[in-house]
């Protein structure tokens, strides 16, 4: 079992910056791969930004050059540093854990971004 607690969420203005923490504990795999989604109201999941243990990233499109994934695998804590936030980002934020073919998510922290 793995237990992901995110934090950083809040509120900022357009243009602003914020960063999202997700420490997991449990049984945690050398191998794995570590991801951020978003869900706005009314809309589906999407993949937001992932990274695997031995650090490759890919982005979705709309935060490409604007949101940055890293992870502390010593801490085993994943990090989304956003900047130059839009309200369209406004959102959700989850954080997920897919090891040995499973997937585990924390509980979600809101995001929200005022023009």
């Amino acid at each position: 079992q793995v237990q992901l607690v995110e934090s950083g969420g809040g509120m900022v203005q357009a243009g602003g910056s914020l960063r999202l923490s997700c420490a997991a504990s449990g049984t945690i795999f050398r191998r794995n791969v570590m991801g951020w989604y978003r869900q706005a109201p009314g809309k589906q999941r999407e993949l937001v930004a992932a990274i695997t243990s031995f650090g490759s990233t890919n982005y979705a499109d709309s935060v490409k050059g604007r949101f940055t994934i890293s992870r502390d695998n010593a801490k085993n804590t994943v990090y989304l540093q956003m900047y130059n936030l839009k309200p369209e980002d406004t959102a959700v934020y989850y954080c997920k854990a897919s090891q040995n073919s499973i997937d585990y998510w924390g509980q979600g922290t809101q995001v929200t971004v005022s023009s």
